[in-house]
């Protein structure tokens, strides 16, 4: 299997239960959680050797991070330890026709407060298949910007491929000002989780007009525009309500476009870190050498089933996402 290393900012989530408004919380569910961290322990789950960077308080918060990454058997030696506070964020759950609300307290975090890299480059990327980031860090102030940047021009000079998931997050940076970090690192990324909105509204490709498959036409124009990624992958999601949602992945590959087969979920349990989930299920089909059908197929059927429990991240390893493949949506296995 393949090595892996993600960086981002890991932090605490507190979650209302569901029918119950932040304002009104007389208790939350609390868990650790980050977009790059939850590609990390998907891609552990699934056999990988992988490595996560980030840093935490040296306090018990700190030391709930390290527990949470190992029990999923994720390597810890670049969680640099330092700095004043862990992250918070809360949400407030969706029900009905009334959808999720989140609320971010992470400023001044340990991670957040980083002005330059604190990692030794040519460890943190030694024989390394893939490193994987996403669109959050640099989001995070203009010294994680230029330290994204570097970070992934580094990773790149050692050989390894660069997975980026654009991962936009309205309440962190304004379109314009992602759109143009966004279009300095894509010339350097090979695998990139992308869909028709940012094409549209981060990456300035005009809209489709008449076209079979939009889809195929958004990431042909991605790649004209960024040649050197080489995967390009999104879900299409109709969101019936907060606790129904159809899910579909998509797959541009070889030039080639694929398409799971649809997934009905109903009732959600936790839809967040779904989409991790689902670039977790791509990048080990990357890893594996799946086809491009069973890597597909495998990501989107991943993300269905971390629908299904508490927490951001995905709980399933790689013989219990091909069981649920097999024996389909919601029958028992005996």
């Amino acid at each position: 299997m393949g090595k892996v290393v993600t960086l981002g900012e890991i932090m605490l989530r507190l979650s209302t239960d569901s029918g119950v408004r932040i304002a009104h919380a007389d208790n939350f569910r609390a868990h650790y959680g980050g977009g790059e961290a939850n590609v990390a322990i998907s891609l552990a789950n699934f056999g990988h050797d992988v490595y996560f960077a980030s840093k935490i308080p040296d306090n018990g918060l700190g030391e709930g991070v390290v527990k949470h990454l190992s029990c999923y058997g994720v390597h810890t030696d670049f969680l640099l330890k330092g700095g004043s506070r862990l992250g918070t964020y809360y949400v407030e759950a969706g029900i009905g026709e009334r959808a999720a609300n989140v609320i971010y307290d992470r400023a001044g975090s340990s991670f957040a407060e980083m002005t330059e890299s604190e990692w030794k480059k040519e460890e943190l990327f030694n024989n390394v298949d893939i490193f994987h980031i996403s669109g959050i860090t640099p989001a995070l102030s203009s010294s994680w910007k230029k330290t994204t940047i570097s970070l992934i021009e580094a990773a790149k000079e050692s050989g390894c491929k660069i997975s980026f998931d654009i991962n936009y997050r309205g309440k962190l940076w304004s379109q314009k000002e992602a759109g143009e970090t966004i279009s300095e690192i894509l010339p350097l990324v090979d695998y990139c989780s992308a869909g028709k909105l940012d094409a549209l509204y981060l990456l300035g490709i005009p809209e489709a007009t008449e076209q079979e498959n939009e889809l195929v036409y958004y990431y042909q124009e991605i790649q004209k525009k960024f040649p050197a990624i080489s995967v390009l992958y999104s879900t299409k999601r109709t969101v019936v309500s907060a606790s129904s949602n159809e899910l579909i992945g998509t797959l541009w590959m070889d030039d080639y476009y694929y398409e799971s087969q649809k997934h009905v979920i109903n009732p959600i349990v936790d839809r967040v870190g779904a989409g991790d989930a689902f670039s977790g299920g791509v990048l080990h089909g990357i890893l594996a050498q799946k086809s491009p059908q069973e890597m597909i197929d495998f990501a989107t059927a991943a993300s269905a089933l971390k629908h299904t429990v508490q927490g951001d991240c995905n709980q399933f390893n790689e013989p219990e996402v091909n069981s649920f493949l097999l024996a389909g949506s919601g029958k028992i296995n005996r």
